[in-house]
């Protein structure tokens, strides 16, 4: 075998992830304010592309917009790159497309009730304005702010940083985290003091505030009622007895009677255990549907939240003006690169919405049990079902149903929320959804009673309604939905009844 060096010629295929094909892969998983703030950086990268309003009807040096042709290019293809050549329009008016909407024939009467996007109930979807999301903004002070307005007069100038480092360490809750000798230590002054001035901060508003556990803001606000009595204070001391129901042992340790026991839980219960809960805090982070399902006479309507989503428009005339100048070899392929990218970031983003629409119709088709009955009707389903019935990468679907959420007429759900497992039916006939199973248990429970039902004694009924679940599978899906065990909820009953 010879070792000297010599010249081959192989020929090879690979995969090579261009910066377009990273880019659709991105664009398929991102939602529709995600896509929002990604068309924002692009617009003030390329100097070609512009983003207007979806209202927006009309656009100063624009060309008539041309016709769309009727097929459409599967994701993959779009993706693989083998989609049509030819060069999209520059300026499509993605809000007065038919690809935007969608419909699944059924035949059906029409049914109303589908969310707009003002959040009226009506037989169509969308609305010219989206939510105000300004009424939904927390205005309320913050906590920390609210106890350093206390600490200015009450607390003395020379303790005014221990204050200020230790109201840093409460909690939304109001809860103190950090350890009293740590803070001494780190500020460099006795425990002592730091003790002084967190006495003082425990006596601002709200009550119970700085408190270093649970049981001593009980006892602040027990303090502040003038409750705090001995028994009051040994009940507080043992509150995991009083959390396990041994109502028996606590009156003995209190040495109290029933009366004065329920009195005394009666006081517990209208105390707050997170008094700093009721200043501010972070805000609740609203849910906007970036799709909109609805019944009509035709059937199933599918429209994507055009509100969220500005046009991109690539100024031809500005690109015209640019190009008919003097310009270096180095401009004249900047200008280039930028009409290819604007170009395909167009084509990209109307491949999106179509392929969105294609995912979600074939799931309103697979799940109208769903729209129509709500959540027992529920049908097991997987990504491979929806991947095969439109012929599409499951991949491509997992993306597509990534972070994305729909507006129908029974609230608002997650896509992913439509893909369950299966469970086997006890009578051998189809199988059911695990969501359906669980929407079962909580049925049950809520209608329990006084008689609570144990997890084999909630076998025995799921399979009478025809459900075939073991008992593990019973305790899975009962903490699943923060249900606590029978001998917990026969406790919390037993709490209940001492008022």
């Amino acid at each position: 075998m010879s070792l000297a060096p010599r010249l081959d010629i192989r020929q090879s295929q690979s995969l090579v992830m261009t910066p377009q094909l990273q880019q659709a892969i991105k664009l398929l998983a991102l939602s529709n304010l995600e896509i929002e703030g990604f068309i924002a950086e692009e617009v003030e990268r390329n100097p070609l592309l512009e983003s207007s309003a979806a209202e927006d009807s009309d656009a100063p040096d624009r060309e008539p917009v041309p016709e769309v042709r009727d097929e459409r290019v599967a994701a993959d293809e779009l993706v693989a790159g083998t989609g049509d050549g030819g060069e999209p329009a520059l300026d499509v008016d993605y809000a007065t497309e038919s690809h935007q909407q969608d419909s699944v024939a059924d035949g059906g009467s029409g049914m109303d009730g589908a969310l707009s996007m003002t959040g009226a109930s009506s037989g169509g979807v969308g609305g010219e304005d989206g939510p105000d999301l300004e009424a939904f903004a927390d205005t309320s002070l913050s906590l920390a702010d609210h106890l350093l307005a206390q600490a200015g007069p009450a607390i003395p100038h020379e303790d005014a940083f221990i204050a200020a480092h230790l109201i840093d360490q409460i909690d939304e809750a109001g809860y103190l985290t950090a350890s009293l000798l740590d803070v001494a230590n780190r500020l460099g002054v006795p425990l002592v003091r730091v003790e002084r001035v967190l006495a003082t901060i425990q006596t601002f508003d709200p009550t119970g505030v700085g408190a270093r556990d649970l049981g001593e803001c009980l006892a602040l606000q027990a303090k502040e009622a003038d409750r705090y009595d001995p028994c009051m204070a040994r009940l507080i001391d043992n509150l995991d007895l009083l959390a396990r129901g041994e109502l028996t042992r606590l009156k003995r340790m209190c040495d109290v009677d029933d009366e004065d026991m329920a009195d005394m839980i009666r006081e517990l219960r209208g105390y707050d255990p997170k008094p700093g809960c009721r200043y501010g805090g972070e805000p609740a982070q609203s849910v906007t549907p970036d799709l909109f399902v609805a019944r009509t006479k035709a059937g199933w309507a599918i429209e994507i939240n055009a509100a969220t989503l500005p046009r991109v428009l690539v100024n031809r005339s500005y690109y015209t003006e640019l190009s008919g100048g003097q310009q270096d070899k180095a401009s004249k392929a900047w200008l280039s690169d930028c009409l290819a990218s604007a170009n395909w970031l167009v084509k990209a983003l109307d491949q999106r919405q179509r392929t969105i629409i294609k995912v979600a119709t074939e799931i309103v088709k697979q799940q109208e049990a769903f729209f129509l009955k709500g959540v027992a009707h529920l049908r097991p389903l997987t990504l491979r079902q929806v991947a095969d019935a439109i012929e599409m990468h499951e991949s491509t679907v997992s993306r597509v149903t990534s972070n994305k959420y729909v507006s129908c007429a029974r609230g608002l759900y997650e896509l992913k929320y439509f893909f369950t497992s299966a469970i086997q039916s006890a009578d051998g006939g189809e199988a059911v959804s695990a969501q359906a199973v669980k929407s079962a248990i909580r049925a049950l429970i809520d209608t329990e009673g006084a008689k609570i039902l144990s997890d084999d004694t909630l076998v025995e009924l799921l399979n009478a309604k025809g459900f075939d679940i073991a008992r593990r599978t019973v305790a899975k899906y009962r903490e699943a939905l923060g249900i606590g065990s029978s001998v917990q909820r026969r406790r919390a009953k037993a709490l209940e009844g001492v008022r």
